[in-house]
């Protein structure tokens, strides 16, 4: 048969065939493999975290896969947590650690979200070497600047303050967070910030009451990500942090390891290490969509 038509066109090509209808991908295949691998091994790891913050320090050294059970016969299945949390202060260090991290996550994608907009939306001379210069800020350790960061905060007297911990806190997460919306307020329709502009809505109007309500998924991921990031950092309060009383939760179990490994109570260690983990593993699983659309959409362009 011809490709041309009666009327002196070319017939349509067909349509290739979809990746999947070609065969099967040895590169897939093993990718896949990976992943399930991978997260099998993450959910193990989870299972025994649990099971074993439920046993006796002899149930985790000679059954260590095994179902809890001494503590369930004595009718004290909650033990090794309340044990946890009396000895090593998780009380309050766990109202501190709300706070500082809540109050250090707002503030971050408070200041990251207008300079994010500014970077992408305004045609700002120079946006982007600026928004370069926040990737590279992405790329550097900030273990490589503790030692400079800690002097300067000792000369200003912020070292063992939770209001210096906080303001590095919110200095560490700029630039990740920054990049983070630079790439969702660009993937963002223009027509609706031009109908804006039509109407006589200034740049700030049209950032507070038209992108910040579109940008509503990409600011819940930026503002996930960096409680979960902040909620398990130790380094910094290791290091700027020296009264029990000012203590997060991870810095209060760094000091609950050495004394619950002295007195053997791994069952207690592991708890402590359990009521850590857990909050941001059901914000996470909870809010686990919101944060994968958020994440896609801001790599949408």
């Amino acid at each position: 048969m011809s490709t041309v038509d009666t009327a002196g066109r070319k017939a349509p090509r067909k349509p290739k065939p979809p990746p999947a209808a070609r065969g099967i991908s040895p590169l897939r295949v093993l990718g896949k493999v990976i992943v399930w691998l991978f997260t099998a091994f993450n959910v193990f790891v989870l299972y025994w975290l649990i099971s074993a913050s439920f046993k006796t320090p002899v149930e985790i050294f000679t059954q260590p896969f095994q179902l809890p059970r001494q503590w369930f016969v004595l009718g004290k299945p909650f033990r090794n947590f309340v044990y946890a949390w009396s000895q090593a202060g998780f009380g309050e260090a766990f109202l501190t650690t709300v706070l500082l991290v809540g109050a250090s996550a707002i503030v971050t994608v408070a200041i990251a979200a207008p300079a994010a907009y500014a970077l992408t939306r305004l045609g700002v001379r120079g946006s982007g070497p600026m928004t370069n210069f926040f990737a590279i800020g992405m790329g550097v350790p900030f273990q490589t600047v503790i030692i400079p960061l800690f002097v300067g905060m000792a000369k200003l007297n912020l070292t063992n303050s939770l209001i210096g911990l906080f303001l590095v806190y919110v200095a560490l997460s700029l630039p990740f967070t920054v990049f983070l919306l630079t790439g969702f307020f660009r993937s963002l329709p223009d027509e609706m910030e031009e109908a804006a502009a039509i109407d006589g809505a200034s740049p700030f109007r049209t950032f507070t009451s038209i992108m910040l309500p579109l940008a509503r998924g990409g600011l819940i991921t930026a503002l996930t990500l960096n409680a979960i990031g902040l909620w398990n950092e130790t380094l910094l309060s290791i290091v700027f942090l020296q009264d029990n009383a000012k203590f997060t939760l991870a810095r209060a179990l760094f000091t609950f390891y050495g004394a619950a490994s002295y007195q053997s109570e791994y069952g207690g260690l592991i708890a402590g290490v359990t009521i850590v983990v857990l909050p941001m593993l059901v914000l996470y699983i909870v809010l686990a969509r919101r944060i994968i659309t958020g994440l896609t959409l801001g790599a949408g362009k």
